[in-house]
């Protein structure tokens, strides 16, 4: 297994799989739930039969990556997907009773919404976290019914050609297929009629995917990013909170679409907040070039764009202060492609750091002398994916939620809410929109069917709505309208 696979994957291939697995979904009829129960289970196997080799592929892919982070983060959360499916999914398929307008009830007419699969779903996921992006959002669309074929990153080669070989072993390609590629591919794969398409990705990436869905009037699911803010309280416990967030600025190094990507704390609060935050990364990553917990960044290209924050922000007058305990040369290194981590205070709107999602263990601080003012700069900016307040003013907790819009929110700490099944997960605006995880992500892979059985009475006639009107259509309407 060396990690190697066909470059692109040409557009009549992907076509050919789509009218394979749309056939084989018509040809299927009903889709029972033991047979969804079933593809579950299968895909719980490759998963979890297959973890070490995960674990392995996927530090090679980064240049070093914890073996801890990849069981925790990837391994963890897709069991957790896969198994809430399988326990739920009989529940979740059950039709919906609906109450009926007057005079339908009264007439004997029924009502019900049916959860029907969509089809065959494409699903394009990101490199960040390689296993929970395909099997998170593969849980939702088995249990819906569907199949899926499956584009992963082209960034994370070794483990995205180890899911083809896996996922061919335990299902048909009528069931689950993957393609591996990459721009060509991604352009292809997205210009195809899917009955649904989920892409995770940067905002950029997704208009471009929404505008080739749009040719086809393919129903979307984006999970984008962008800068999701921390807002400290004047009555935040400082050691809780500097510990939550520099525990999920680091993890992965920061490459996590939920990373806090921005803090903002009172003025006389910062130094405080500095001096802890660099005492509690030192004590949790002592080292860093040494260290086999503190994980690389994915590509050259992507350390050389973080380095490019740092410097685009020095050179416009920012204080950059690096944490680097062992005062080791990551100057000297350019395989691991490792990056320190970084303070970037007082920053200004002009900086790259503040214009672009970071997606690494950069943190620019803002400081402020009321929270209105912070309210107001995160209202002026796009919608973030998430919003993280900190503090026990109840009040100044409601007014920070009430008054900004964001995917979701975490308070007293960060990312929380997006490692729960049963909270719906999606952006808003230019973070996303859509949301899956549990019966979320079911009901947003399924098309709710509405089902009327009128009874044998003829309600036209009731109504008087069946010509030559008389002066029962018009007492009707009047009695419809008091």
């Amino acid at each position: 297994m060396d990690g190697t696979h066909k470059v692109e994957t040409p557009k009549e291939e992907i076509a050919a799989i789509l009218a394979t697995q749309r056939a084989s979904y018509i040809a299927e009829g009903f889709v029972s739930a033991a047979v969804r129960k079933d593809r579950l289970k299968r895909a719980l196997t490759c998963l979890l039969d297959y973890k070490d080799d995960y674990i392995r592929l996927i530090s090679e892919d980064f240049g070093n990556r914890s073996a801890e982070t990849t069981l925790f983060a990837d391994v963890v959360a897709s069991a957790g997907a896969l198994k809430d499916a399988i326990k739920h999914v009989e529940k979740w398929m059950r039709p919906s009773k609906r109450s009926l307008q007057f005079p339908l009830g009264l007439l004997g007419a029924k009502a019900e919404v049916v959860p029907q699969p969509k089809g065959v779903v494409g699903l394009i996921t990101p490199w960040n976290f390689p296993l929970t992006m395909v099997f998170v959002p593969l849980a939702q669309m088995l249990a819906a019914g569907n199949r899926v074929v499956i584009k992963p990153s082209e960034h994370t080669p070794r483990t995205s050609a180890f899911f083809k070989e896996v996922f061919s072993k335990h299902f048909g390609e009528e069931e689950i297929a993957v393609v591996n590629g990459a721009v060509e591919t991604s352009q292809a794969f997205s210009s195809q009629p899917w009955d649904h398409l989920m892409f995770t990705g940067a905002p950029v990436v997704g208009k471009l995917i929404m505008r080739a869905a749009s040719e086809n009037l393919t129903p979307v699911t984006l999970e984008l990013g962008g800068k999701s803010p921390v807002v400290v309280g004047d009555s935040a416990d400082m050691g809780r909170m500097v510990e939550r967030v520099a525990t999920f600025k680091h993890m992965n190094a920061g490459q996590i679409c939920l990373a806090p990507d921005y803090l903002n704390i009172k003025r006389d609060k910062r130094d405080e907040f500095v001096d802890r935050y660099t005492q509690k990364v030192s004590a949790m990553y002592p080292s860093m070039l040494a260290n086999d917990q503190y994980t690389s960044i994915i590509s050259a290209r992507h350390r050389e764009r973080l380095e490019g924050y740092i410097k685009d922000a020095r050179e416009k007058g920012a204080d950059v202060r690096i944490i680097n305990p062992a005062e080791e040369d990551f100057a000297g290194q350019n395989q691991a492609n490792k990056l320190p981590s970084a303070l970037i205070l007082d920053p200004t709107d002009d900086m790259k750091v503040m214009q672009e999602e970071i997606f690494g263990p950069i943190l620019p601080v803002r400081t402020y002398d009321k929270v209105e003012d912070v309210i107001d700069y995160i209202n002026d900016r796009p919608r973030p994916l998430a919003l993280y307040y900190f503090g026990q003013d109840k009040a100044e907790e409601a007014e920070v939620l009430s008054r900004t819009t964001s995917g979701g929110v975490t308070v007293n700490d960060v990312l929380w809410h997006g490692a729960h099944e049963n909270l719906p997960f999606g952006g808003v605006g230019n973070s996303g929109m859509g949301h899956y995880h549990g019966y979320d992500g079911f009901l947003e892979f399924s098309h709710q069917k509405s089902v009327l059985r009128h009874p044998k009475m003829s309600i036209g006639g009731v109504l008087g709505i069946v010509p030559p009107y008389t002066d029962k259509l018009r007492k009707n309407v009047e009695r419809q309208l008091k």
